[in-house]
């Protein structure tokens, strides 16, 4: 079945011409309210980039994924692997908070807060603008034969865009190894850090090739949010739209004529200048409606309020509305669907915050030597063996560390020394031994309640499982 006209191009994505190769994309520089504000929270979000890593709270780094080394700081507070529960949740809270995000104003995140969004359109293409110039230019200079001014302007270019690049690759690899691994390596020298220094090489060439090629298909082909979009948009949802109401009226979009009144033509307020395509930097025609492309950036509102500004007509034939607020002018309203969506992230946003405020900062395990079974002593005590294995989530060292027990009558012997320090942000293991009088025992594996103490002061306790004779049930 042949598609219409007007609709041909949900045939392909905008990147792509009929011969199937790539159609390279040359945004227009575009300028705005929207823009202005867009740079405002760009540069606020790349601040925090690049200095969260060196930002120290308690002596933890603000942010660090150590996957390597298990080790993970948020906002400051240092998170083990026995806190992968509290991922978990954090990611399922993540999940539903871009879904109902999504829900209620589209990909307002990729326009405005996505990495790969505020490097490409904030950084690479103003760098772009300034060695290459403007859209008209950088047509002309592609189209251009390899002359000295072109190969001057593409070195240059290519040489910064190279060095953000593996600036970018540093800052990334800090919050992997930590900044203070990181300066270490660059005060050591890379000869003696080759593996990391070609880890980092690895990673500048990925950046490159998104920033300076691949670019905008990140955003159609790559991510996934753009097909999930797809699914969750409805009529409802706020996104950057074209009002085809007022646009195309009764007879269409047509080229402004000066002096002439477009309202007893029936002539829509767009005068199809194609100022929305141009500025566009995944190449769309907004004017199509909603499509997989569009990343809510804005900077097709600053190009046509512009252009209805220098006409003298209304501004806001494109702007952030709804399918309905279009077609029939209503309000944005809190569906059910969306109050379904908030009712399970608050439950699960006040689950996390209480297991948070519960989280201890010591975790202990004691678990019985595996493949020894219980040992009958004098005075008819029964003796099991038990490692342990205390970990340290504090910035502060526990010292003066000993175990007592809490639920029976007995005795805890360690197998080096009775007190012992836990180092900050460390663990200490070992082995001990509890003895326990088999009268006490009420079968043949009892639970044991042990308390943990620092300085005579509970600070956890936990449970171990004790074997004992059957004859003493």
């Amino acid at each position: 079945m042949e598609t219409p006209t007007n609709e041909k191009f949900r045939d392909s994505i905008a990147t792509v011409n009929a011969e199937g190769k790539r159609a390279w994309v040359y945004p227009k520089k575009p300028s705005g309210k929207f823009y202005k504000y867009r740079k405002w929270v760009s540069y606020g979000l790349l601040i925090f980039l690049f200095s969260a890593p060196f930002i120290k709270i308690n002596g933890n780094q603000f942010l660090l994924f150590n996957v390597l080394e298990r080790q993970f700081n948020i906002f400051g507070a240092p998170f083990w692997p026995q806190d992968f529960h509290l991922f978990v949740i954090s990611m399922i809270i993540g999940v539903i908070f871009i879904t109902l995000f999504t829900v209620a104003f589209g990909r307002l995140f990729c326009g405005w807060a996505c990495p790969q969004t505020i490097f490409m359109e904030m950084v690479f293409r103003r760098i772009e603008y300034w060695i290459e110039g403007d859209r008209g230019k950088q047509i002309r200079l592609d189209k251009q034969v390899w002359n000295a001014e072109k190969i001057r302007k593409r070195i240059i270019k290519w040489i910064i865009f190279f060095i953000i690049s593996f600036l970018i690759a540093n800052v990334f690899l800090a919050y992997l190894i930590g900044s203070d691994q990181l300066l270490q390596y660059i005060i050591d020298g890379p000869l003696k850090h080759v593996s990391t220094l070609i880890s980092l090489l690895i990673f500048t060439a990925v950046f490159y090739f998104v920033f300076a090629w691949f670019r905008e298909q990140v955003c159609i082909i790559a991510c996934p949010y753009g097909r999930l979009q797809g699914v969750l948009l409805d009529s409802k949802s706020i996104v950057v739209a074209y009002d085809y109401k007022r646009g195309e009226k009764e007879t269409g979009r047509a080229k402004f004529k000066k002096n002439e009144d477009r309202q007893s033509t029936g002539k829509g307020d767009c005068i199809d200048c194609f100022q929305c395509v141009h500025v566009c930097p995944t190449g769309i025609d907004i004017r199509n409606g909603t499509q997989l492309e569009c990343v809510n950036c804005t900077a097709c509102i600053d190009a046509c309020d512009h252009m209805m500004e220098s006409v003298n007509l209304p501004k806001g034939l494109i702007r952030y509305a709804s399918e309905e607020n279009i077609a029939k002018k209503a309000k944005f309203e809190f569906t059910s669907r969306l109050k379904g969506y908030t009712g399970v992230l608050l439950i699960l946003t006040g689950v996390l915050t209480g297991m948070l405020f519960l989280r201890n900062d010591v975790e202990a395990n004691i678990l019985r030597l595996p493949g020894q079974l219980y040992e009958r002593k004098e005075n008819n005590m029964i003796s099991n063996v038990f490692t342990y294995k205390l970990v340290n989530k504090t910035t502060e060292d526990i010292v003066d560390v000993h175990f007592e027990l809490l639920s029976h009558q007995g005795k805890i012997e360690q197998v080096t020394h009775k007190n012992f320090v836990v180092p900050r942000q460390g663990l200490a293991e070992g082995t001990l031994f509890i003895e326990v009088h088999a009268s006490v025992l009420s079968g043949d594996k009892d639970k044991l309640k042990i308390g943990v103490y620092s300085n005579d002061t509970l600070i956890e306790t936990t449970y171990a499982a004790f074997l004992g004779p059957r004859s003493y049930r």
